[in-house]
């Protein structure tokens, strides 16, 4: 049977990455349907809320889902009773189980000088940011009077436990070795989670090399030593932060996929890093790369398929090693001009 691939346009620039990513699916594996719902921003102007059953259950009953950006101005609010866009994507990420956010960092050669630092800073830079996506201060119980808000901080041991046994076996497949990031020396949350990595690393990881490493550290070092990490694992809101600085050092936000895991055999969520930009969208120059290279960790992780990732990873490489350069990367090439050179490697 043909894999079910559910893509969500969602808001902003996302229709136009998306499009022509569904078409490099298919050139690249022929054989597989895609089935489209509105999500977001989009969902909310058309059924009252960022994502409904219906598409709920379409992202269940598939092999996959790819999705390209939400949100936008227009939904902005501090109404904590208006529907946000951003609600869709903490909801289909609790729905689906997707505990584990993994996000790779790799400055291609050819876009050292699109960085902000210098290369011999980024020279060598190939990490991954794993990030606990399901629980920490973005789910627990919040509260807000007319003097005073609240957000809990919850996790249990075993959230820890299994986000920690994701960051291990990525490490062996890499380069051995996993830095642990919290605020140890402050939160609760932070003792517990030191803790219980250290008790995974040494029942069944201790070949493994770990390190601790406090939040604020871990934030000045991936911008003075970024190539000195492999894996980084940590809780959500840390993560969030943490891979999005991380995102510049490859030059661009518009760079960078990533990949939403649950359980094995469960669909995962593949998208870029970046938003949905709707002060550039209907204009047809946004970056479609972090749209393709998160359509190969799809293809990588959600289908098996190594060889076509390989392959769209490659032809991003090669487009970009020939002068391919978006206007986020100070060039003047738009969406149908990046998506033929990297068409042109594959």
């Amino acid at each position: 049977m043909a894999p079910k691939i559910v893509t969500l346009p969602g808001d902003g620039i996302g229709p136009e990455i998306l499009a022509p990513t569904v078409d490099i699916i298919e050139r690249l594996i022929g054989d597989v349907t895609f089935e489209e719902h509105l999500f977001g921003g989009a969902s909310i102007d058309a059924h009252g809320t960022a994502l409904t059953d219906e598409v709920e259950a379409a992202c269940k009953g598939a092999d996959a889902v790819l999705l390209a950006a939400v949100g936008g101005p227009k939904w902005d609010t501090t109404d904590p009773n208006a529907p946000r866009p951003e609600q869709g994507l903490l909801g289909i990420r609790k729905a689906l189980g997707l505990y584990a956010n993994l996000r790779p960092v790799r400055p291609l050669p050819a876009l050292y000088d699109a960085s902000a630092l210098k290369r011999e800073i980024i020279d060598g830079t190939d990490l991954l940011v794993v990030r606990e996506l399901t629980g920490g201060i973005y789910f627990g119980e919040k509260t807000r009077t007319a003097t005073d808000a609240s957000d809990l901080c919850h996790y249990t041991t075993a959230e820890v436990e299994r986000i920690a046994r994701t960051a291990f076996e990525a490490a062996r497949g890499r380069s051995n070795r996993v830095t642990s990031v919290d605020k140890a020396n402050v939160l609760e949350t932070s003792r517990q989670w030191r803790q219980v990595v250290h008790e995974v690393h040494a029942a069944d990881y201790s070949d493994v090399e770990l390190e601790d490493v406090l939040v604020d550290n871990c934030a000045m070092q991936l911008i003075v030593r970024p190539s000195s990490f492999d894996v980084i694992v940590t809780e959500n809101l840390f993560g969030d932060i943490l891979s999005d600085e991380a995102a510049m050092l490859t030059g661009s936000i518009g760079m960078l996929p990533s990949a939403s895991l649950g359980a094995a055999g469960d669909p995962g969520l593949f998208e870029p890093v970046h938003g949905s930009a709707p002060d550039i969208a209907g204009q047809g120059i946004a970056n479609p790369l972090a749209m393709f290279l998160s359509a190969a960790m799809l293809l990588r992780h959600g289908l098996g398929r190594e060889a076509e990732a390989a392959s769209l990873e490659s032809a991003v490489d090669a487009a970009l090693a020939e002068g391919l350069r978006t206007r986020d990367l100070g060039g003047t090439a738009g969406t149908a001009e990046a998506t033929q050179a990297v068409l042109s490697h594959l």
